[in-house]
């Protein structure tokens, strides 16, 4: 009888934890804008606090300067972006012409060297924009169409973020009444939890996002690489998808300074800066700057990664991380799911010991107090 309640138990939560996720993906265009409504909300909460606190603004206006603000940032941040890509996109020809050339170069080297042929490989037409186009229509064509749903995104993740500040002690009230089996100090706690733990993710990532650019861009400078600025910080803004971002962001620096220098070392050179660079950030920069205050694992932080992106493509990377802290603070604080917050969260130092060494210091102690008696 008791084996037959378990497995009606362990079926139940795998019926449920499959419906969960089918739910969240068939909901995409939904959740996607929601989650990051939520997480921007966030990040100008503060300001909003400091209008009504400080500057007695009643709440309608604060919500909206604080809106402004936010929108006013993006808007300058795309514009310089897209203004420096057009810059690229101009002089795209000559780049072109200059990367297909180092590549003859080197066919020419392998076939002449290790009898290479150069049949079935690149050619200079290949690499002509207007042929580029033409082989990858259909992947433009979905870019369009994403592109489209993203000016949707742009529209309502605005919306919904005024509401969530303006509406933000009905929002409260609604969840007191929710879960009213619990105290209210108890979901106070929780909420505060959860708010610090995305305040902290997200202001933590802003300062390394800082400092990283920095140094990409000194690197960059050093290197004698042009609009070393733009290439370290867009690098850097690309952490917020974790491990890879950065990545990812070599690749363009690299291929510039492929088409604009004389030597391949150059580009050699920038894709070890910035691996250096991701070494420092992955291993001092970010536990320095971020501490236990988002204390995820690297395990739990790495899947996390992989399953979100399976789910939500490149939003799911973004919105990994921040989801995860959350449901470590909401399974900790739930009767029956510690044991999964306690898989999320970082393992003290007793669980990284050797047991045998453990045992060993064990036996040695014992030794000593009988040593110890006898004598």
């Amino acid at each position: 009888m008791k084996s037959t309640q378990q497995s009606t138990h362990i079926a139940t939560g795998l019926f449920s934890f499959i419906a969960i996720v089918f739910i969240l993906y068939v909901l995409k265009p939904f959740i996607i804008p929601l989650f990051v409504a939520i997480i921007l909300s966030v990040m100008i909460f503060p300001v909003q606090k400091y209008m009504e606190k400080k500057w007695r603004c009643n709440r309608l206006l604060a919500t909206t300067v604080s809106l402004f603000l936010l929108m006013f940032s993006v808007v300058v941040l795309a514009f310089l972006i897209f203004n420096q890509m057009s810059v690229f996109v101009d002089k795209s020809d000559t780049y072109v012409e200059k990367i297909s050339q180092l590549y003859y170069k080197s066919m020419l080297y392998f076939e002449t060297n290790f009898g290479f042929k150069e049949n079935n490989l690149i050619s200079r037409n290949d690499l002509k924009i207007e042929n580029i186009i033409k082989d990858n229509f259909d992947q433009i064509t979905n870019l369009i169409s994403q592109s489209g749903s993203l000016l949707g995104n742009l529209v309502v993740i605005p919306i919904y973020i005024f509401f969530f500040l303006y509406y933000r002690v009905f929002f409260r009230t609604f969840v007191y009444k929710l879960f009213r089996s619990q105290s209210k100090s108890k979901i106070n706690v929780i909420l505060r939890k959860i708010y610090h733990v995305q305040q902290n993710y997200l202001s933590g990532l802003t300062k390394v996002i800082l400092i990283v650019g920095l140094m990409n861009s000194v690197g960059l400078l050093l290197l004698g690489i042009e609009n070393a600025f733009f290439f370290g910080f867009f690098a850097a803004f690309l952490l917020l998808i974790p491990y890879i971002g950065i990545i990812i962001g070599s690749i363009l620096p690299a291929l510039f300074a492929l088409a604009t220098k004389d030597s391949i070392w150059y580009s050699v050179g920038v894709i070890g800066i910035f691996w250096f660079i991701q070494f420092l950030e992955g291993n001092f920069i970010t536990p320095k700057i971020t501490g236990s205050k988002v204390s995820i694992n690297a395990f739990i932080a790495i899947t996390s990664l992989l399953l979100f992106s399976m789910l939500w493509g490149t939003a799911g990377m973004i919105l990994a991380l921040p989801i995860t802290a959350t449901l470590k603070i909401l399974f900790d604080h739930i009767p029956g799911f510690e044991a999964y917050g306690f898989l999320i969260g970082e393992p003290v130092d007793k669980h990284l010991k050797d047991r045998g060494m453990l045992r060993l210091k064990l036996w040695k102690k014992i030794r000593m107090e009988k040593a110890a008696l006898n004598s």
